[in-house]
């Protein structure tokens, strides 16, 4: 751990101390200049990868938690999304389950698989939650997924879209808009599994439920 390791510490201080100064700070401030000095020194010594990795946390970090709007707008200002295989399962999901949602409708859908991540009775990831049951037709908890049909993504925008939102919402930037649902239906039909759950919301064309019998105040 030498001086080149204790660069990059200053390098990396530097780049999250930076980020989180507001404009005009950085612009009339001798200290954003001192920082911008050190955070060059210290760079010297890190390889493109990790400077990639780097600009890539300081952008998450300063994305606040909770800062979503429902809008197609918001959607189209977000940077193109990517990720882990998780990451990839989620937007699967959202495109066959959901690309035809509001945006707000996308993020509920989201929603009820991470909560079903985060649940005790499901798979703990957003793969294993997606796929359980697949392997027998129709007895899978996602339909496209047991279906027999080939999932070919042909509509490329559509997919780049809900991709924004599953990385949002992994990454906790969405607000709870379902009230703790793990499941949900689309108003087109009527499983008599939803009467025996609370339902706690409707967005869009989907009814959105939790564990446990309604009450008459329901």
């Amino acid at each position: 751990m030498g001086s080149g390791f204790n660069g990059f510490k200053k390098g990396a201080l530097a780049l999250a101390l930076i980020a989180a100064l507001p404009a005009a700070t950085l612009a009339n401030t001798k200290a954003a200049d001192d920082l911008a000095r050190i955070e060059a020194k210290g760079l010297e010594t890190v390889s493109p990868d990790r400077l990639k990795e780097l600009g890539t946390t300081v952008t998450k970090a300063s994305a606040k938690q909770g800062d979503v709007k429902f809008s197609r707008a918001w959607i189209d200002s977000q940077p193109k999304a990517s990720g882990s295989a998780q990451f990839k399962c989620l937007a699967e999901a959202l495109y066959f389950e959901a690309r035809g949602e509001t945006v707000k409708g996308q993020f509920a859908v989201a929603e009820v698989i991470k909560n079903r991540v985060n649940s005790s009775r499901f798979p703990n990831s957003f793969c294993s939650v997606i796929n359980q049951g697949t392997g027998k037709k129709y007895q899978c908890q996602f339909t496209y997924t047991c279906d027999g049909n080939p999932e070919h993504i042909r509509e490329p925008r559509a997919y780049e879209r809900v991709a924004k939102v599953a990385r949002a919402v992994i990454d906790g930037r969405a607000p709870d808009i379902t009230d703790g649902a793990t499941f949900y239906h689309t108003t087109a039909v009527r499983p008599s599994w939803a009467r025996k759950f609370t339902r706690t919301a409707r967005i869009g064309v989907h009814l959105f439920y939790r564990r446990g019998v309604r009450t008459a105040s329901n």
